[in-house]
């Protein structure tokens, strides 16, 4: 079993920046690939950014390539989502999830998730 706490999520003016974490307990971290993604009210669970389970390959979606930065820190067993130039339409629920060793932008392949951080940018 993986435990994975989010947090980091709030209110913030568009163009700001949160970074949100993800903190892991449980089995081995650093055997697992991070997903982390989003959910607005009314819409889908989409696909944000995801980390294999060593740092080294990452992929983002088009929404969100150039302003969001996902990294991690297996010492800490905990991966980051660092949010810059924040729009309106990133308000959204903030998940994370792990899946064993490579990550993938499909929600239901992941096993394990978090109960989620709201972030909320105003205009």
């Amino acid at each position: 079993q993986v435990q994975l706490v989010e947090s980091g999520g709030g209110l913030v003016q568009s163009g700001g920046s949160l970074r949100l974490s993800c903190a892991a307990s449980g089995r081995t971290f650093n055997n697992y690939a991070v997903g982390w993604f989003r959910q607005a009210p009314g819409k889908e669970r989409e696909f944000v950014a995801g980390i294999n389970w060593s740092g080294s390959t990452t992929d983002y979606a088009d929404s969100v390539k150039g302003r969001f930065t996902i990294s991690r820190d297996n010492a800490k067993n905990t991966v980051y989502l660092q949010m810059n130039s924040l729009k309106p339409e990133d308000t959204a629920t903030y998940y994370c999830a792990a899946r064993s060793i490579v990550h993938s932008s499909s929600p239901t392949l992941y096993r394990y998730w978090g109960q989620g951080t709201q972030v909320t940018v105003s205009s």
